[in-house]
């Protein structure tokens, strides 16, 4: 096919359009190829981007795309959690957004586990 496109996460040849979205059935990753193509011809890759490809900054609202525990306790962020007033961070485990959340207190988070609300 002279239309398929690689997964810019895994470099898979497993990924597929679906509507104006390509997903990844290996790694998960969903980006849409106009938006990706500015990102790198535009910022060279730099900067923290959600799990869709959008470009966080401090102060954004995010939304927990997966349920994810908390190290250390029992307690779990549930998927749909918002979160309000982000940090950005250089972590480096990875983790690169710090912030509050209600019921939990204050963490950090990774962005590929986030989208932008």
């Amino acid at each position: 096919m002279d239309d398929q496109i690689n997964c810019p996460q895994c470099s898979s040849e497993n990924a597929y359009n679906d509507g104006s979205l390509w997903n990844c059935p290996d790694c998960g990753h969903e980006w849409n190829p106009d938006t990706a193509a500015a990102a790198v011809d535009g910022e060279a890759g730099q900067g923290v981007r959600d799990a869709n490809g959008n470009a966080l900054a401090d102060g954004d609202s995010v939304t927990v795309i997966k349920d994810l525990k908390v190290k250390g306790s029992s307690l779990v962020v549930k998927g749909g959690t918002k979160v309000k007033n982000i940090r950005l961070v250089d972590g480096a485990d990875g983790h690169n957004i710090a912030c509050k959340i209600d019921g939990i207190g204050a963490m950090n988070l990774k962005s590929e586990f986030v989208k932008k609300a």
